[in-house]
Order: C-alpha cells, then sequence, then structure tokens
C-alpha cells in the first residue's frame, strides 16, 4: 500500500473513500464542516439522527454527490470523548478501512484534526500503523478471488510538521508486524526450525542485520542440553539464531531480546488433545516478534546496540523424544527434571538466557513466549502476562504497551513462589503444577538470568486470536512487535 501524508483540505483529498472518526454523540468537528456544506448538510443530518452515535466499533458508511474524487464518506466511532486515547484511535481507523474496503475502494483518506489531547503527529502514525495492520491478509496458500479489492493508496490528512516522519515510522513497524504474522500464519511443515532459520537469514541479509545459527551439534557442545531435550523427538534438529543489530560501534552493553521458537508443539509424549492442535504453529510467535522488531529496528536505523536470541525446536512424540522424568543439564550446569514434556518453552528460554547472558553481558533482557495457558485464563486476550526483576524495565514496557496497543499486566514474581518448582531429583523441576502456572513457568527463568534486569511476557493469549477485531484478522496477532520497538526507541 502507498502511504503519504497531506495538508490538502478535506474535500481535495484524493481518495475514493474517506474516513471521519468522531467520539460518541459529536457533532460535525470543523475539519468536516466544508464537506458537510458540499453534501447539504447531509453529515450534520446524519449524527443528528439515531443512524450513527459514534460508539466505540461503529461504523457507517454514506454515498458522498459532490465530494470530488471521494466516493464513500465512513464515519467511525471513537467512543466516549473523555475515554479516548492512541489506542481508541487505532481500532476505530481500522474498522473504517475494513468497512471502506468492503465498498471496493481502493484509495481511502483519513483526515487527522489539529486540536487534540493527543498530538495530531501521534494519530497520524495510530491511523497508517491501523490501516495497514487492517489491511493484512495471509493468502500463500490460497488462491486470490477475482473479485478481491485491496486498497492501493492511503492518503493521512495533516497538517503537523511531525506527521511525516511519525507515519513512516509507523509504517516501518506494521510491516514488520505484518512479517511476523506472516511467519506465525504458515503452517508447521513450512517452518521447521532449519526453515525457519534460514528465513531469518535472508531477511537479516536484506536488512543489514548480523545472522548467526548455532546448529544442534554446536548447541551440545555449549552445554545447551535443555534446548536440545525439546528438539530430540523431532527429525529436524533445533537450532538457535543470534541477530545483532548496532554492536560493531557499540559503547555500551546491548539489550537483548529472547524469543521462543517452538515452530510446532504436540506436548511432546505429554502430548496435547487433538483438538486445536493446529494452532500450535503459532508457537513460535515469541520468536517471530523477536526477529521482527529486529528487522523494524534495522529499518529505523535505532542508534543503539540489540541482541535477538530465537531458540528454533519443534516438540514431537517420538523413541527419541524426552521423557516425563528425565532430568537435563542446561547451559550453565543447573539441573532440571521434566514433568512434563508440555512445559517445553521455560527449558529452551532458559539455555537461550543463560548463553546470552553469559556472552553478551547485556543492560536487560526482554523474552517474549506463548508460555502458558494459566496466563490465558488470567488475562484472556486483552494483555499479556508482565513479570520481572527490575521495577524501571518493567514500567517502561507497561507504558510502551499502553501508547502501542500491546498491552501488558503485571503479575508478582514473589518468593514464595519458588517451592512450587523445586525438585526432589533435580535443582528444579519444569512445571509447578496447576496453580499460578504463569506464575511458576517465569520462576524457573529468573534462575537463569542472574542479577541482569529482566522482564518476562507470558504472550500465550495474545499471539494468536480465532476472532477477527478492528484492525487484528484471524491468526497470527504479532503481538509485541509493536511494544518493543516502542520501548526502544523510548
Amino acid at each position: 500500500m502507498r502511504i503519504s501524508v497531506s495538508d490538502l483540505p478535506v474535500t481535495q483529498l484524493e481518495a475514493e473513500a474517506l474516513i471521519m472518526v468522531l467520539s460518541k454523540d459529536a457533532g460535525v468537528p470543523g475539519l468536516w464542516q466544508p464537506l458537510d456544506d458540499t453534501e447539504a448538510g447531509m453529515i450534520s443530518e446524519t449524527l443528528t439522527s439515531s443512524a450513527f452515535s459514534g460508539k466505540a466499533g461503529q461504523t457507517l458508511t454514506l454515498p458522498l454527490r459532490d465530494a470530488g474524487p471521494a466516493r464513500y464518506l465512513v464515519l467511525a466511532g471513537l467512543g466516549k470523548a473523555e475515554e479516548v486515547d492512541v489506542e481508541s484511535w487505532r481500532r476505530a481507523v481500522g474498522s473504517g478501512f475494513t468497512a471502506a474496503r468492503s465498498r471496493g475502494a481502493k484509495s481511502v483518506a483519513v483526515p487527522v484534526p489539529e486540536s487534540s489531547d493527543i498530538a495530531a503527529s501521534e494519530i497520524a502514525a495510530a491511523s497508517a500503523e491501523a490501516a495497514l495492520l487492517a489491511s493484512y491478509r495471509f493468502q500463500e496458500y490460497k488462491e486470490v478471488p477475482d473479485d478481491q479489492v485491496d486498497v492501493v493508496a492511503l492518503v493521512i490528512g495533516s497538517g503537523d510538521p511531525a506527521a511525516g516522519e511519525a507515519v513512516s515510522q509507523a509504517t516501518t513497524v506494521a510491516e514488520a508486524t505484518c512479517w511476523a504474522r506472516d511467519l506465525i500464519n504458515r503452517p508447521g511443515n513450512a517452518k521447521r526450525p532449519a526453515a525457519l532459520a534460514e528465513e531469518i537469514e535472508k531477511m537479516a541479509a536484506e536488512h543489514g542485520l548480523r545472522c548467526e545459527v548455532l546448529g544442534a551439534e554446536r548447541c551440545a557442545e555449549l552445554g545447551m542440553n535443555a534446548l536440545i531435550s525439546v528438539g530430540q523427538g523431532s527429525s529436524v534438529p533445533p537450532q538457535l539464531v543470534l541477530l545483532e543489530h548496532g554492536m560493531e560501534e557499540a559503547d555500551e552493553p546491548p539489550v537483548v531480546l529472547v524469543g521462543k521458537g517452538i515452530t510446532f508443539d504436540s506436548g511432546g509424549i505429554s502430548i496435547k488433545p487433538s483438538l486445536n492442535m493446529g494452532e500450535m504453529k503459532s508457537d513460535m510467535s515469541g520468536a517471530a516478534a523477536v526477529v521482527a522488531t529486529m528487522r523494524a529496528l534495522a529499518d529505523l536505523d535505532v542508534r543503539r546496540p540489540v541482541v535477538g536470541v530465537t531458540p528454533l525446536a519443534e516438540n514431537m512424540p517420538s523413541s527419541s523424544a524426552s521423557r516425563p522424568g528425565d532430568v537435563v543439564r542446561a547451559f550453565g550446569k543447573k539441573s532440571i527434571e521434566i514433568v512434563n514434556t508440555d512445559a517445553e518453552g521455560r527449558l529452551v528460554l532458559a539455555d537461550a538466557l543463560a548463553y546470552a547472558l553469559e556472552r553478551y553481558e547485556p543492560a536487560c533482557m526482554v523474552d517474549l513466549a506463548t508460555l502458558t495457558g494459566a496466563c490465558v485464563v488470567a488475562l484472556g486476550s486483552a494483555a499479556a502476562g508482565l513479570m520481572g526483576t527490575d521495577d524501571e524495565l518493567c514500567e517502561q514496557l507497561r507504558a510502551a504497551g499502553e501508547t502501542s496497543g500491546d498491552r501488558v499486566w503485571r503479575l508478582p514474581l514473589w518468593g514464595a513462589y519458588d517451592e512450587l518448582i523445586d525438585s526432589d531429583v533435580a535443582d528444579m523441576k519444569n512445571s509447578g503444577g496447576r496453580y499460578a502456572g504463569a506464575i511458576t513457568a517465569a520462576k524457573l527463568l529468573q534462575r537463569f538470568v542472574g542479577d541482569t534486569p529482566w522482564a518476562h511476557l507470558d504472550i500465550a493469549g495474545t499471539a494468536f486470536t480465532k476472532k477477527a477485531s478492528a484492525y487484528q484478522p484471524k491468526g497470527g496477532t504479532g503481538f509485541g512487535v509493536r511494544l518493543l520497538t516502542r520501548w526502544l526507541l523510548t
């Protein structure tokens, strides 16, 4: 989609559909008055009727007669005026964009108000982001219908001098998010560890990132036995992929991002129920978020050293798979009793975190993982679980989540939870049982980060969706890319 910024009046914007974003029970904003005059008061008449109230998620499409190139006006609701924030705009524009596309519009314009409690450049960026994310379709394996309509041009109407740069940045991040969605939505047979590592290598070469892939033999030599144990039931061995940005001239320790990359999770010997198991192709969503964030950082030329670490493995049942009751020594020699082979994500993350800690001596570490069903029970799909050892880091991530729309909610990591993962035969066990499951999983990871500031994001409820929303089609969401880039750009 071609995206541009224009300071032309609403009636002169080159687009087939105009999206008018309104709060609940609002009148015609001054920005839109010339169009209302041109259309003989149609907009104001509609807003005084019961046809459109401006509640969140509501859209109404009106045909236009004398509005220049525009054929449709799409009204999109923001909700209550006192509750409007950037995410409200993002959702409203996403809904409006989808409505415009359903009418066959191939070009869309989103005029942005100049006077608002939110900076116009911020609204402009959110609008561009929402349109790109709402336009996403995963069609690698489907024949494209002859009557499919795609929006090819988006105009953001704004006179704010900062809007151009803000929209450009948002476009880069949204495109990276859509690439993450592609990785997540691909079937498990198309992204087994070696294939996904090759895809990441290709991206790194195209976007100027340094990439190193450690194969299974090298991982075993280094003592990453937890990672090896998870992948040993598969015919395709595990990999550890390292991406580096800004390390050559760095005069400060890097930020390390770690993403869980289970390319398909059958549960191993502790096999999952067959119902919906196909969705376990998304168990590499943490890795997708990390590598897509690294892509965005490279494209934005962010001036700080960042490292992305993605342990990749396929968790399958076979005669060579790990068994419940097995004990492995992770990187750094700590031993883990495997009481449940379906609690595999924390095993691959343990090795990745410990290795990154020793190799890079980072300023801080953040990991993302579709780790526990317990987090889904606690928070649903509205927010990811946030746990960590550093209050400042956790607050930065929370704030970035509020602005980006990738929201997080903090859960405790009190010492009282440690005893739940104590083992009779090893230093720890990989599952603490039914209660506080999201927290006990994080407690295991905490044992591998030393004193380095660390935060863990359990994205199990936010990484994949069965229900489309304002700017999110069904499937992989790319959750975490916008959150991490927002945090690292702040």
